[in-house]
């Protein structure tokens, strides 16, 4: 591949006052922010909400829990949709329209879920409403990191695809901080019946003003795309040939069924694993170990921010030594750890910001790098489209349904077997990362 792509390296022609990497950084991270805000907001506040929307069963407390995080996973299953569909926009006609077109509807679901009626009020049309937000917003997040993660690889120099891509997990992270920071807030400012009837909905309209502003921030992206419309004109013939030919929707799983399943094992391990310990944790404290409502915010929180610092320096570490070091790492630790970490958790503040921190420490050996894998797979043409499909199916099958199969099991009367589930999924992707080529030191196809 020729050392001359546009993608591959960030030097402009003189006169051409592109934005530098930095910007484009921010661009793709501030943006991504507000995406995960809005998504993570339902789920830290799933507790608050839940009887509200949903109808109690006989005598069991946990139903309208229940129901809120299968809703939560329902709207995990637009996510493939959304990485199919805004994949093959983000390969057709660029990036940048494929983020553009992502946040809006985020922004528009997360309204919908502030305005969604109460089911005394409203009956069956509550959870309706509810419902169909979210499957809006499955279909944003599925796109959001297709295209994303091509952008922000795309936009790295050489020798920096590791450091770039930690920060689609630093941005997921700060959105996760946003939603679990207000929702604390919010807990600690207003009563807990308060944040019951009403209280809730203040954070989901945040999230939609907050959209705007990740719209305005993305419009001084440049494209990385050669072929977009509205890229900067190329003199490669491959990118002409290309604008030529565009991409079809299901191109990249036609052409490249083999790293299509590839994504699929990368992402099993790290999906359960990343749920679990950055979304579900807090809850499964309260279910399993009566932790406090307001105290499991705050520990989710402390936590959250030790795992957004140490994503550079995760992915600056993959730049150096490689990227299945990382990778390898991160599984087994979970495959052998994640049974007697989760048996730890107890009504103890400490233990659980301790459980919660050290998984993260090993999850960093997967998100800290998970974009850039993800791209060195699928060459520029169908990056997007071949990257959003896989990785979101198996994110819907997996770490959507991680809150709902806790609690199930909970319900159930086996809350030990989730641990095991975690276990297994990590030992599955470790015997993935052991077959995979080195990709750090290659080039980007495309």
């Amino acid at each position: 591949m020729s050392s001359a792509s546009p993608i591959a390296e960030d030097r402009a022609p003189e006169g051409d006052h592109r934005p530098s990497q930095l910007r484009q950084l921010a661009a793709a991270s501030v943006g991504n922010t507000v995406e995960w805000y809005d998504w993570y907001a339902y789920s830290f506040l799933a507790v608050y909400f839940a009887d509200q929307v949903f109808p109690k069963g006989a005598g069991n407390s946990l139903v309208p829990l229940l129901s809120s995080f299968a809703v939560f996973a329902v709207g995990f299953f637009m996510r493939p949709v959304g990485g199919l569909l805004m994949g093959a926009v983000a390969d057709r006609r660029g990036r940048r329209a494929a983020l553009t077109v992502t946040i809006l509807l985020m922004g528009g679901g997360s309204l919908l879920v502030a305005l969604t009626p109460t089911y005394a009020a409203t009956g069956v049309l509550a959870p309706v409403v509810l419902v169909i937000a979210r499957l809006v917003q499955g279909l944003s997040v599925g796109g959001e990191f297709a295209a994303s993660t091509t952008f922000l690889v795309e936009s790295a120099g050489p020798g920096r695809r590791g450091l770039f891509s930690s920060f689609q997990y630093v941005s997921t992270t700060l959105g996760q901080l946003l939603a679990s920071g207000t929702g604390a807030l919010l807990a600690a400012l207003l009563t807990e019946h308060q944040m019951g009837q009403w209280g809730w909905r203040i954070a989901f309209l945040i999230g939609a003003l907050l959209s705007l502003l990740g719209l305005w921030i993305r419009r001084g992206a440049r494209e990385t795309l050669p072929q977009a419309p509205d890229a900067a004109p190329t003199a490669h013939p491959a990118a002409t040939e290309q604008h030529a030919a565009r991409p079809g929707l299901f191109e990249g799983l036609r052409r490249y069924p083999r790293q299509s399943l590839l994504i699929c094992g990368i992402t099993a391990g790290g999906t359960i694993a990343y749920y679990t310990w950055t979304t579900y944790l807090p809850t499964y404290a309260q279910v399993n170990a009566g932790f406090d409502k307001g105290e499991a915010l705050t520990v989710g929180t402390l936590s959250l921010v030790f795992f957004a610092l140490i994503q550079p320096l995760g992915g600056l570490l993959s730049d150096r030594i490689g990227r299945k070091p990382l990778l390898l790492t991160f599984a087994l630790g979970f495959a052998v750890l994640a049974v007697p970490l989760l048996h730890l958790v107890t009504d103890s503040f400490a233990t659980l910001l301790l459980v919660q921190c050290a998984g993260m420490v090993l999850l960093t050996g997967y998100t800290s790098i998970a974009a850039a894998v993800n791209a060195e797979v699928f060459p520029a043409r169908v990056r997007a489209a071949g990257i959003g499909f896989p990785y979101s199916l198996t994110v819907a099958l997996f770490g959507g349904t991680a809150p709902y199969v806790g609690t199930w099991f909970k319900q159930a009367g086996h809350p030990d077997l989730f641990p095991w589930y975690v276990a297994v999924l990590c030992l599955v992707s470790f015997f993935v990362y052991l077959a995979l080529p080195e990709t750090a030191r290659r080039p980007l196809d495309g």
